[in-house]
């Protein structure tokens, strides 16, 4: 079904302002100004409106009674609630998604995996942020959508959004690490071994979970 001019200028404001959400170029916690983002993106406020509300309904904006929305702030805590989500879910999508993902997208994913590890600067430090971020949602992305199930690929796609606003900086760098975890998931779907990918996703996902409680116990 064709998308009306409204509706395509909403979801088009909708990813625009998702996206500096999670770049960081809006800050979490900072109060939404709808007519300042309007003048920002060339559009009316109606179109934006709509917008916010959707970012409102995946969680990712919070209302503060007549202050208006606010980009939500996630505690460490509500992180940690998300992750079990996804350790619970994932793995199956992995399993799920062996024989429904084309090798050839697969092989496409590894291939900029690849690029992006290559890519790492001389002095050691992570390629930019937004390229890893986009390189790890076209895999889980793309095993959620192969998975067969939309309602769980909508599910995860909540979860990972939520999960994606909190800030980053708080936990510790696992550049290195989800490099080759990754690998492991996307070797084992290209080997057709479906077992074996769900326990790679599993071992991603509780090393991601380890190393944050590491991280606390410490501090």
């Amino acid at each position: 079904m064709l998308k009306t001019s409204e509706e395509r200028l909403a979801l088009n404001a909708y990813e625009q302002i998702l996206q500096m959400v999670l770049s960081g170029e809006a800050a979490h916690g900072q109060m939404i100004n709808e007519r300042r983002l309007a003048d920002m993106l060339g559009i009316s406020r109606t179109p934006v409106r709509d917008a916010l509300l959707m970012l409102e309904a995946e969680g990712l904006l919070v209302r503060q009674g007549t202050r208006g929305l606010q980009i939500r702030q996630m505690r460490i805590e509500e992180f940690m609630d998300a992750l079990h989500i996804r350790q619970i879910l994932e793995p199956e999508v992995a399993r799920l998604a062996q024989g429904r993902i084309s090798r050839e997208d697969l092989q496409a994913i590894r291939d900029q995996l690849v690029e992006l590890i290559e890519s790492r600067p001389s002095t050691g430090e992570r390629p930019d942020r937004e390229k890893v971020r986009a390189v790890d949602d076209l895999l889980h992305g793309s095993l959620a959508k192969a998975a067969g199930n939309p309602q769980l690929a909508d599910i995860i796609r909540t979860v990972r959004r939520r999960t994606q606003i909190f800030d980053l900086r708080s936990i510790p760098e696992r550049f290195d690490e989800t490099c080759a975890e990754h690998l492991s998931i996307i070797d084992a779907l290209l080997e057709g071994d479906a077992k074996k990918a769900s326990e790679a996703m599993r071992n991603h996902l509780d090393n991601v979970q380890g190393s944050i409680l590491q991280t606390l116990a410490s501090r």
